[in-house]
């Protein structure tokens, strides 16, 4: 029996071929994508699209796509064996974290993947990103998914989504996974790291569940040398924000100052989060180590461990559209809950 993989296109540059009259990029109708990546006519795989109208720059990108997007896999979850997400790339991170924490018990392989040159261009490097995401979508071991889990493939190497950051604008290999290994590298054949990759859900035959409150009352704070304390305060003293993501120093270190702690510890008190995560493109928060740490962990700031920013934002969001109590939001936020950090 063949697999089958729905395709779904939101926009983004994969996408894009040149018009012959205008000679400007416009979208092609992925109706035809047998046409214009023929190579897919060697796979003995039933591929079906679906095209977002209107498609959706990922510039643009909100957590009402996102739901759109987990809701189309619900609907279509039973007669497919995985998906496909053609995404633009500077929120692709975003985009399929969120999806991540949004569908918990998961079977299925759920592959995000684009493009930096549109696949209507010779040197496109999405024919072969869209070729290697299609199998791996498909592939099954002893009846079930070999990666039940939401990815991110890109220039021969698969990661997993809320590990993943987009790091380059130009080169081919734009994304990284700094804390945590790849889940299956591409040459001859795909090699996959089956250690790595998330278990499959103890409850296989239960219907797909897609948590949809996402609550978008969320900051991000850079701290910088000078920041000061009007500054600070002004940031969390923000009107209806629920959660910060503090992005600090090294291994989560900011300002000795006592002001720092103090206004910290001011916007606590008023029932709001704050998740600390580090600047650094690899390494962990470790607020044990320096005598700030310790005074913010004293206070309740959660260490993010390892996590990107982008799996830190779409997390505090996913987590505060749940209406938890203060204790529980501390002990989800601290909590591994889609393999996004290292604890």
């Amino acid at each position: 029996m063949k697999q089958s993989v729905l395709l779904l296109y939101t926009g983004g540059t994969i996408g894009m071929k040149t018009n012959d009259l205008t000679g400007g990029l416009a979208p092609f109708n992925f109706k035809q994508i047998e046409e214009e990546v023929p190579e897919l006519k060697k796979f003995n795989i039933n591929i079906d699209t679906y095209t977002f109208d209107p498609l959706i720059d990922s510039s643009n990108v909100k957590p009402s796509l996102w739901l759109e997007i987990a809701n189309i896999i619900k609907q279509n979850y039973n007669k497919y064996d995985g998906f496909v997400v053609l995404h633009g790339t500077d929120t692709m991170a975003y985009s399929a974290s969120a999806l991540s924490f949004m569908l918990p018990n998961l079977t299925k392989p759920i592959i995000f993947t684009g493009s930096q040159i549109p696949i209507g261009v010779l040197r496109t490097d999405g024919k072969e990103n869209l070729i290697s995401s299609i199998e791996i979508a498909s592939q099954k071991k002893n009846g079930v998914a070999v990666v039940p889990e939401v990815c991110i493939y890109f220039q021969n190497h698969l990661l997993r989504a809320n590990r993943t950051t987009k790091f380059s604008a130009e080169h081919f290999n734009a994304f990284k996974s700094e804390n945590y290994h790849p889940l299956a590298k591409a040459g001859i054949k795909i090699e996959y790291s089956t250690n790595n990759i998330l278990p499959m859900p103890e409850n296989t035959n239960e219907e797909l569940q897609v948590i949809s409150s996402m609550c978008e009352d969320v900051v991000v704070i850079d701290i910088f040398p000078g920041i000061s304390q009007s500054i600070l305060s002004s940031i969390l003293n923000i009107p209806n924000v629920k959660g910060f993501i503090m992005r600090t120093f090294g291994s989560g270190n900011a300002p000795t100052d006592s002001w720092f702690i103090e206004e910290l510890e001011k916007a606590l008190k008023r029932g709001v989060a704050i998740l600390n995560v580090t600047q650094c493109p690899s390494g962990s928060v470790n607020m044990e180590l320096y005598d700030t740490g310790k005074a913010m962990s004293k206070i309740g700031i959660i260490s993010g461990h390892d996590i990107t920013t982008e799996a830190a934002i779409t997390k505090m969001m996913f987590l505060l559209g749940q209406h938890l109590t203060n204790k529980q939001l501390h002990d989800k936020l601290s909590q591994s809950l889609r393999g996004e950090i290292t604890i």
